[in-house]
Order: C-alpha cells, then structure tokens, then sequence
C-alpha cells in the first residue's frame, strides 16, 4: 500500500506546488483538471508521489453518477488538520534555508519523543512535516502498528 497524492489549499498555488517540488527535487507544473488555478508538484520518485496545490476555498463535492468530483469556490479557511510528511533528500539546513527565504514559519520536533520532522508551515498556515533521510529511518522505525499499540498501552 501507499499514498499517491494528497491534497492542500493555498493562498498561492503555483509558489507553494515550486517550493515543495524543490524541497522533493521534482518539478511543478499546472493542473487545471479540477479547478482552475490549481498547481501539482511532482516528486519524481519511484511511486510517482505528487501533492496537489487548490486555491484557498476550494472544495470538492460528490457530483451525481460517474461523474468526476465538482471544485466549487467556498469560504476560505487558513488553518486546518490537513498535513502530510513528506520525505527529501535536503538536509535540515537547506529545507530551513527554502522555508526563510519564502518567510514561512519552520522548526526542529520531536514527535512524542520517538522521531524528529521539520514543522514548515506553508503560508504561515499549512503544515507539512518534512523529513530529511534521518528522520525518515527514525518514522519508518516507529510508526509501525504493533510499535504503536506498545505506545498506546504504555500510555494507559
């Protein structure tokens, strides 16, 4: 199993679809299939993982039949639970470097003590959790089912 894509709303979709496809070394291009002004970043690795980027009050609605999913404009929103962590080949000096230079808030965390991400906040309200090679073995060591149920009743 994996993810394919996922999906985040922008202020600045075609910025926010460059700066991740730099972070993954890939490419941005338009991707109007949805709704217009809508951009995607390629990360041009071996599972073809791209994020799509809407316009801010984008969302998507169940159209009647086989019909694709309909885009319709609604109240932009800034914050959300939406997030995904992605993984670069950039160190943590570089991925702080993209995110100061597009003055967007980023920081060193340490999920529950188990594995570090870079917090970058997209726009100063998206979070995407960026995981440099070493954070990537430390995730892929922890978040594994029986690892979590041991947390879970740890916890209890």
């Amino acid at each position: 199993m994996m993810l394919f894509h996922v999906s985040i709303e922008a202020d600045d979709p075609r910025r926010v679809a460059e700066v991740v496809a730099e972070i993954w070394r890939g490419e941005a291009l338009p991707f109007p299939p949805v709704a217009d002004g809508s951009w995607v970043a390629f990360a041009n690795d071996d599972r073809n993982t791209i994020l799509e980027v809407y316009p801010r009050g984008t969302a998507l609605h169940e159209a009647p039949g086989d019909a694709d999913a309909i885009a319709l404009a609604s109240a932009p929103h800034r914050n959300n639970a939406t997030h995904a962590a992605i993984a670069t080949d950039l160190d943590i000096e570089a991925v702080y470097k993209i995110a100061l230079r597009e003055g967007w808030p980023v920081k060193y965390c340490r999920r529950g003590g188990q594995f570090g991400v870079i917090e970058l906040w997209i726009e100063g309200c998206q979070m995407i959790e960026v995981l440099t090679p070493e954070m990537q073995r430390e995730y892929l060591d922890t978040m594994t089912a029986s690892n979590w149920r041991y947390l879970l009743a740890d916890a209890a």
